[in-house]
């Protein structure tokens, strides 16, 4: 079924206090807007159109690679107007032209798709909920045999009509012919002197079409966003609708109200998450792997039996990173972009990695920088040491080949290549190649002087 997405995203959102356009705020690390063109997606619309108007450039630049067609609506004058902006830029040919809200980001396709569906191009389907607390939305106005009559928006509803549970949540799906002919009929007599696509419901009544209702799984589905408490309160519900999906596939968290999803997290059978962590990006956990409290992890996959140790920060940017299985790493370690550890890799306490590859059992364990190196089978190394890979202008690779053993606080300046089995004397400053199978050492002789004496402080006299 062929059909037409509308989303209405030209709100200026004063409530958020803030400059940046309401649609733009982020939930779970993805502006609002983004999470609606995702439901959207999902619908395989033949046309998508994004109604901007508050800071429309910033919006539609955010937007850029949405595949959207972009109309704005200045200035604002409600619903009904932005629709009107709309009407030119629908697809004809598509007979069901649905409307979402840029800022109502938790609506889920299936949601989306029934009002699609129950529309099919014949009836008016309005998506609608029974709220405890209505206040600030449209309700629902039905006759005795429970048929629609119309919306009355909040502002303009009588006390009797405030009592009404059942509110309009901003979703609908209608006829797109009909669509188009009623926005082009709306007046703006009303409290607000604004166009309410509202007044649409009382327009299908009167042509006959049939107005029908569907109903989300949840509320949270159709709560909006429109101040910092709101969103706020939308994030906790989602993470811990993402909590709920990872426990019941077999994720032990220690705690679910403290996780915070921000992408994608792929997890195997007898993962164990700690507190206070972060997933941001596509993130794979495979079988076993344990995830210390307080670890920030992008974009990064750890294989099966890899332990990430407390307070460990893994950021792999565009590039990845990869742990291996069975790898230890951390506590308060970072591995950036392009660091790729094997089988059994420990990486210690204070230890940072970058474009690195580390080869199965590789040990650094403490306090030590890793930086555009090849690192083989079974290297330790030492405390303190790092590889000083840019002179300035370019980066340049350091090998470190299997067996070798780097002493603590040495200096392996790169372009240079470490011999199998070769031994870094502590302290040591590495510019050329250093010989498989020695000792290699690159220090000052060490000296003491006789009678020197320790400066001391003058002590001025009053």
């Amino acid at each position: 079924m062929a059909l037409n997405v509308v989303i209405m995203a030209a709100g200026k959102g004063t409530r958020m206090k803030s400059s940046l356009p309401k649609v733009l705020h982020r939930l779970a690390g993805r502006p609002l807007l983004h999470h609606v063109m995702g439901t959207t997606r999902a619908l395989a619309p033949s046309k998508t159109i994004i109604i901007t108007g508050h800071g429309a450039q910033e919006v539609e630049a955010a937007m850029a690679d949405s595949g959207a067609t972009f109309v704005r609506q200045m200035p604002q004058l409600g619903t009904g107007h932005a629709v009107q902006q709309a009407v030119p830029a629908l697809d004809v040919k598509a007979s069901t032209t649905v409307v979402l809200n840029g800022d109502v980001p938790l609506l889920r396709s299936t949601t989306a798709q029934a009002l699609a569906q129950a529309c099919d191009g014949r009836s008016l389907v309005l998506l609608t909920v029974a709220l405890d607390d209505a206040t600030g939305y449209g309700r629902i106005l039905r006759d005795d045999h429970r048929q629609v009559l119309g919306i009355v928006e909040h502002k303009d509803a009588t006390e009797a009509q405030r009592a009404i549970r059942e509110i309009y949540t901003g979703s609908l799906a209608a006829p797109t012919e009909a669509l188009k002919r009623w926005v082009g009929a709306l007046k703006n007599d009303n409290v607000q002197k604004e166009y309410y696509l509202t007044d649409i419901v009382a327009m299908a009544v009167a042509d006959g079409v049939p107005v029908i209702t569907v109903h989300p799984d949840s509320e949270t589905e159709v709560l909006g966003v429109n101040s910092p408490v709101q969103l706020a309160d939308l994030e906790r519900k989602f993470q811990r609708l993402q909590a709920e999906q990872l426990m019941e596939s077999g994720v032990r968290l220690a705690d679910p109200a403290r996780l915070d999803v921000r992408g994608s997290l792929v997890c195997g059978s007898d993962v164990d998450i700690d507190v206070n962590c972060v997933f941001e990006g596509d993130v794979s956990l495979g079988d076993g792997v344990r995830i210390g409290a307080n670890c920030c992890i992008r974009n990064a996959r750890i294989d099966a039996g890899a332990v990430i140790h407390p307070y460990t920060h893994i950021d792999g940017e565009d590039t990845g990173v990869t742990v291996g299985p069975d790898a230890r790493v951390g506590p308060f370690a970072r591995l950036r972009p392009g660091a790729v550890l094997g089988a059994q890799v420990h990486i210690g306490n204070f230890v940072e990695v970058k474009n690195s590859t580390l080869a199965e059992g590789a040990k650094a364990n403490h306090l030590a920088y890793l930086g555009d190196a090849t690192v083989g089978a079974r290297v330790n190394y030492g405390a303190g040491s790092i590889t000083a890979n840019y002179d300035g202008a370019h980066k340049h690779r350091t090998v470190i080949e299997a067996d070798a053993h780097i002493g603590s606080n040495c200096v392996l300046i790169a372009p240079v290549t470490i011999g199998a089995g070769a031994t870094i004397g502590g302290g040591s400053i590495i510019s050329k190649d250093a010989p498989a199978g020695q000792l290699t050492v690159a220090r000052a002789r060490q000296a003491s002087l006789p009678g020197w004496q320790r400066p001391q402080k003058t002590v001025k006299k009053d």
